[in-house]
């Protein structure tokens, strides 16, 4: 169960990089972490500055809305600076989505994982990275977002 948890939005991100006439652009790929990192610094910055309003303090007591919407400013303008002059596409509305899906669902993923770990009762989900709580905790944005920005790209397809 675990390993498809994990393994499925992996397998999914050779879909995701399948770029302009189905040709295999890693570019796509690698701005899709980096925005996730964007998202994850900012919304740390923003909420631990300016943060008043508790996001879900049952769930994760140090997320703040105020974090929360300065992850999706922030990852909205990495995803445009970087679909204009990495990805070089001509397409930039398309990345103003896909922040959106990232913070959405990488804030998603992190409460989710949050909640796990609190019914759990424990404070880290493992020891292979000392200070970041554990090697799930760096992956959790990516298993959420993969497979929504998959399916937006699904959409996307069929519709155009």
């Amino acid at each position: 169960m675990l390993i498809g948890y994990i393994v499925i939005p992996f397998i999914l991100t050779n879909y995701i990089t399948i770029g302009q006439k189905n040709k295999y652009n890693e570019k796509i790929l690698i701005t899709i972490f980096i925005c996730i990192w964007t998202n994850d610094t900012f919304a740390y910055l923003v909420g631990k500055n300016f943060g008043k309003r508790k996001l879900f303090p049952s769930v994760s007591p140090k997320k703040t809305i105020e974090g929360f919407l300065g992850g999706i400013i922030f990852t909205i303008i990495c995803s445009m600076l970087l679909s204009k002059y990495y990805i070089e596409t001509k397409n930039s509305y398309i990345w103003i989505v896909i922040a959106i899906i990232i913070s959405i669902f990488s804030t998603l993923g992190d409460l989710i994982e949050s909640k796990f770990k609190r019914v759990a009762e424990i404070k880290d989900s493992g020891n292979i990275m000392p200070g970041h709580g554990g090697i799930l905790d760096r992956l959790d944005s990516i298993i959420f977002v993969v497979p929504f920005i998959n399916l937006f790209y699904l959409i996307l397809y069929y519709v155009s």
